[in-house]
């Protein structure tokens, strides 16, 4: 079980990276709109092809957990990336996190840990 715990910990770290960078990317580019020159930016945006690369080898590092374990084993093991992604708000984007929200990723994080057992 160990090792399940330990793959989905890097999936999830890829998993949130992705959205990290992705939020990055698009922070820069200004208003939302569906122009050719809003996604010409985005495509060019190096902080959108590591979001790329980060969710490529996510996916991949899934695919690899969804053949080796059971899905009821598994799939519960990604809510890791609520606990990263609160982290990553807090120290990337100086986000201010409400208690409310820490309570509910520490009852994910309780039912991941009853789940791993």
């Amino acid at each position: 079980m160990w090792k399940l715990i330990l793959l989905s910990a890097t999936q999830s770290l890829l998993l949130c990276g992705g959205q990290v960078f992705l939020k990055l990317a698009v922070a820069k580019t200004g208003t939302f709109r569906l122009a050719w020159a809003f996604f010409r930016s985005i495509l060019l945006d190096l902080h959108f092809l590591a979001s790329g690369l980060c969710m490529a080898a996510a996916s991949g590092l899934w695919m690899y957990i969804l053949k080796r374990y059971a899905l009821s084993a598994a799939y519960p093991m990604v809510s890791i990336s609520y606990v990263f992604g609160m982290l990553a708000s807090i120290y990337i984007f100086h986000e201010t996190v409400p208690i409310a929200r820490w309570v509910g990723v520490f009852m994910i994080m309780s039912g991941v840990i009853l789940i791993a057992r």
